[in-house]
Order: C-alpha cells, then sequence, then structure tokens
C-alpha cells in the first residue's frame, strides 16, 4: 500500500524560516546602527571645513583630502608620527608586560589554585573600583619628583598597571579550559613550569590570550587622561595629539575626524586581524 507523506512537518518549518529571516533582518539593522557613526566620520572627514559645518551636514558636498593633508602636516603644521610612534610603544610594550605577568597568575588561579583563590580574584577586580582620577595626583606628584614626567615608560608601567587585573580575570576563565591531564603528562615528560607554560599552555589557550591582548591593546591605545597629564611633547600620544586639534578658534569637524579616522585604523585593523581568534577566545568560558 502507498504511504502519504503528512504536509505537517512543511507547515512546521514555514514559521522557522521566517524566524530566521527576521533574526538575520534585525542583526543586519543592528549593524547598520553601530556602523552608521564610522561611516559619517569617514564622509565628514572628506569634506571642507565649511561643508561639515553646515547644519544639516551637506551628505552630496565636494570631496576633498584636505584634512588628512593638515593631520598628516603636509600643509605646514605639526607632524602626527611621534605620537603614533609613542602610541604603539606604549600600548604593544604594556600589552606584553601584560601577558607576561598574567600568564602565570592566571595558571595559579586556575590550573594549580591556590589557596582562597577566590579572594585572590577578588582583589583584583576591587583595584579597578577606585576612579582613576582619584589616583591622578600622587601619580603625577611621584612622576614629578622622581624624573619621570614626559617619559614614554611612565605610561608603560601605568599601562601594564591599569590592565593587569582585567587580563588576570579573562585568562583565569580561559585557562580552566585547558585539560589538566595534558599538563600532568607534560610534567611528567619532565617539562618544567616554564615550558608547561610556553609549549604546553599558551598554544591551546592562544585564542583566549589574542582575545586578552587586544583588549588589553585597546584599552592602552585610547587611554587619554593619564597621558595627558603626565606628557608633554617628547612622549605625547595619539589620542592627546587628536586633542590639539580643538582649539580657541574653534572645533574643525574636518579636521577632527581625519584625524580620529586615522588614529582609530591601528585598533580596526588589530581586531579585524584577530577577530576568528577573537570569537574563539570568548567563548572559550562561556557556559555550555
Amino acid at each position: 500500500m502507498a504511504t502519504v507523506t503528512p504536509a505537517a512537518p512543511r507547515q512546521r518549518r514555514a514559521p522557522g524560516r521566517v524566524r530566521g529571516a527576521a533574526a538575520g533582518v534585525a542583526a543586519w539593522l543592528a549593524g547598520l546602527v553601530f556602523v552608521a557613526p564610522l561611516l559619517w566620520m569617514v564622509l565628514t572627514s572628506l569634506h571642507s571645513e565649511a561643508d561639515a559645518a553646515t547644519n544639516p551636514p551637506s551628505v552630496a558636498a565636494t570631496l576633498t583630502l584636505d584634512g588628512y593633508r593638515e593631520f598628516f602636516g603636509l600643509t605646514g603644521g605639526a607632524s602626527p608620527w611621534p605620537s603614533l610612534i609613542n602610541s604603539m610603544t606604549a600600548s604593544l610594550v604594556s600589552t606584553l608586560l601584560t601577558l607576561l605577568l598574567a600568564l602565570p597568575a592566571a595558571y595559579a588561579l586556575s590550573i594549580r589554585p591556590v589557596k582562597k583563590w577566590t579572594d585572590v580574584l577578588f582583589f583584583f577586580l576591587s583595584t579597578k573600583m577606585l576612579p582613576l582620577v582619584a589616583a591622578l595626583l600622587p601619580i603625577y606628584l611621584f612622576a614629578k619628583n622622581t624624573g619621570m614626567l614626559d617619559n614614554i615608560w611612565t605610561l608603560v608601567v601605568l599601562y601594564t598597571a591599569m590592565n593587569l587585573p582585567i587580563a588576570v580575570w579573562m585568562m583565569q576563565s580561559f585557562l580552566s579550559e585547558v585539560p589538566v591531564a595534558i599538563i600532568e603528562a607534560a610534567q611528567i615528560d619532565g617539562a618544567r613550569l616554564p615550558t608547561v607554560l610556553g609549549r604546553v599552555v599558551a598554544p591551546i589557550a592562544l585564542p583566549g590570550i589574542a582575545a586578552t591582548a587586544l583588549i588589553c591593546f585597546i584599552f592602552s591605545w585610547n587611554e587619554l587622561m593619564f597621558a595627558r597629564v603626565l606628557t608633554g611633547v617628547v612622549a605625547e600620544t595619539a589620542p592627546v595629539f587628536l586633542t590639539t586639534f580643538i582649539t580657541s578658534q574653534g572645533l574643525f569637524l574636518a579636521k577632527v575626524c581625519a584625524a580620529s579616522l586615522v588614529i582609530s585604523l591601528p585598533v580596526l585593523a588589530a581586531g579585524f586581524a584577530a577577530q576568528d581568534k577573537l570569537v574563539q577566545g570568548l567563548s572559550l568560558g562561556a557556559v555550555k
């Protein structure tokens, strides 16, 4: 006897496709909301100051690269390269130091937990409860009395200390996913702690380490308050250089947008290059 295929499953799949399409449209709309300010900044940076200052802004105005020429000092202004090099130095060195200090600390709090490790994690978290502005004056006086004002290595130490609690918290959750049996096998073969961290733990937790490094780099690159107070001419960073476009004569939108876009490019490039590792790393400590 021939069997008849029921039509109910096909009807049940239709609402699922509708919900999937609606979720896709909502995701695209949310993405456009987040990307729209960046696209507007790019468009404004390509306008003249007169067109950028109109209200409402002129979208179809003539495009020009004058804002970028002024940012790079091609029209006689200050060159941004020393500030960009200072920001890159402070961000990269502090991120490297943060990872070197956070990896063994996270190892001790996750794979080989010390006594009262939860209290240790809370202590790390409590260091972020103090507003940065509350520590600004003591740090400034210390840097002044030790001759460390306008020194890029002062920012390196500060950025390392500021990012270390976050890095330890993140990497502790990442390293807790590393199988202990692999570490024990390496120790049975005679591997010491530096070898275990460098050749066993680090490769397994590489996505989490990449995610932590990217976040620490972004925080260091975008920091303004300490850089504005503790630096002058020699150690001026890119965010501090950006503030020089806001003068008593007014706010020049085209110049500021051009400078903001160029200064944001290293962070955007780092995020784009490490996006696969970032997604994997942020999902390592997720609840299954």
